[in-house]
């Protein structure tokens, strides 16, 4: 087993990250029975956009309420989702980051604590964000090859 399976395997380590790639992520997550979700945010500009994206991408219940809030509800609930270890692979970030930092921070702020109560309950649950120019001021995932 990979040291990066067995990090992404550890509750206690769950939250959200950067890593400067996905390959390996996705090379590591390969049969081993995750809850992936590859999230590309290079067409949202917006809290409206984003949550609607959010909604689609993760296929949120009809009762989601396009909020904070009910992001942190449908975060920390899942019960529609396959397994009960995730992994949201997120990227193009860098726009919403540049034009919305406040929003880009709330969104932070619901996967970290969404990443808590999961931890807190023994599953494993990362939100990682596909950064290779270190835009993110967030914990490594893992380190480049060479760094």
């Amino acid at each position: 087993m990979s040291k990066l399976l067995e990090r992404l395997q550890d509750a206690s380590r769950s939250g959200a990250y950067r890593a400067p790639r996905m390959d390996e992520i996705l090379d590591a997550l390969r049969g081993a029975g995750f809850d992936l979700v590859r999230i590309d945010l290079g067409s949202v500009s917006d809290k409206e956009q984003l949550l609607g994206h959010l909604a689609s991408v993760l296929a949120f219940p009809q009762w989601f309420g396009s909020n904070w809030d009910a992001l942190e509800d449908c975060l920390t609930d899942l019960s529609w989702r396959a397994g009960d270890r995730h992994v949201l692979l997120i990227e193009g970030f860098q726009e919403l980051h540049a034009r919305r930092p406040d929003d880009f921070g709330v969104l932070l702020d619901v996967l970290a604590s969404s990443a808590q109560y999961w931890s807190e309950r023994g599953r494993p649950f990362f939100a990682v964000f596909v950064d290779g120019e270190n835009i993110l001021a967030l914990p490594d995932l893992f380190r480049r090859k060479g760094a």
